[in-house]
């Protein structure tokens, strides 16, 4: 595990968790582009942790660090012992999620509806931060349905500050429970960054990053440039990868860039992929997660196309990413 500092410094551009998208094998890819950027886990919930003792959604490659575990929970006791699994495990950091808007989340009492119940939130956070001793942090939304985020997300941050949380992701749009899919939830409420902006004015002390609508890199530093922590990028990071991570490490960090080229990317992952399938693994659990590498690029097309058409068979192997970066390659010499 890394120290607090260090962590604070990697979520000045972190990737943000996405359910069935940053599992492992994806959060081994996106380290190989940017070696400085915060990785997160898909959510876990706790009852399936505590209560179903599925401690392989724990499982992380050392590679991956600095990267973080977020649950999903509403009961303080419950994430208490999850939280500290996971500072077992190796984590660096342990988020709660409370902005997903999902009806399967609702139904779980957790997610974007503690925006509702800020005092409970406060309780869940107080409770994990006593279990461990690695940061404790919480990812949220402006406020869900008919609330003011005016008036309920400065409640929400204080009391989760009093609790002793001292990092926070705001995804910048309001989350409507009823009515919208978690699909429409991600854009069709309007973003309001002024409104986050505004929060860290508020809260000085607090580190703040900025959720939703970051499209590139020039964004996120326009952002941090502002006067916000961190920037949290989605979609973004798992479509493009090279666009939004390849130069992250010189533009947000002052790092030397981790990364040579897509196909230097593709020839690194080749024995991790290896690995996984002398282990039993498929193919395509690893390169679903590699389609959007050389996007905007010649090749692109082919290399999407090969790897889509080929990769779930039963017994596809490294041939077909090297048949893959040689569509690449062939269309790139044309």
């Amino acid at each position: 595990m890394l120290k607090s500092a260090r962590i604070s410094d990697a979520a000045r551009l972190s990737v943000a968790p996405m359910m069935d998208w940053t599992d492992r094998h994806c959060r081994f890819f996106h380290r190989l582009i940017s070696g400085q950027a915060l990785l997160y886990t898909e959510m876990v919930t706790a009852p399936a942790l505590v209560r179903g003792n599925a401690l392989h959604l724990l499982d992380f490659n050392d590679e991956e660090h600095p990267v973080a575990l977020q649950l999903g929970g509403s009961e303080p006791r419950e994430l208490a012992v999850a939280a500290k699994l996971g500072a077992e495990r190796g984590y660096d950091e342990i988020n709660l999620n409370c902005g997903c808007p999902s009806d399967r989340v609702q139904s779980g009492t957790f997610g974007a509806i503690l925006m509702k119940s800020p005092a409970l939130v406060a309780d869940c956070v107080r409770a994990m931060r006593d279990a461990v001793d690695i940061d404790v942090t919480v990812k949220c939304r402006i406020g869900v349905d008919d609330q003011d985020p005016e008036e309920v997300l400065p409640e929400f941050l204080s009391q989760i500050v009093a609790a002793g949380c001292e990092r926070v992701t705001i995804h910048a749009r309001k989350a409507w429970l009823q009515g919208l899919s978690p699909k429409e939830n991600r854009d069709i409420p309007p973003l309001d960054y002024d409104l986050v902006q505004r929060m860290k004015m508020l809260f000085p002390n607090l580190h703040i990053s900025i959720n939703g609508g970051v499209e590139s890199i020039e964004d996120a530093v326009h952002f941090l440039e502002s006067g916000l922590d961190g920037v949290m990028v989605g979609r973004a990071a798992y479509h493009r990868p090279w666009d939004m991570l390849a130069q992250a490490d010189a533009s947000v960090f002052g790092a030397a860039s981790a990364a040579q080229g897509p196909s230097d990317i593709v020839a690194t992952m080749m024995p991790y992929i290896e690995t996984h399938l002398r282990e039993g693994g498929r193919l395509h659990q690893i390169t679903r997660h590699m389609l959007g590498l050389f996007h905007g690029r010649p090749g692109a097309r082919q290399w999407r196309r090969v790897l889509s058409e080929n990769a779930t068979a039963d017994g596809a192997g490294l041939e077909v990413v090297e048949r893959a970066l040689l569509a690449v390659e062939t269309a790139q010499a044309a």
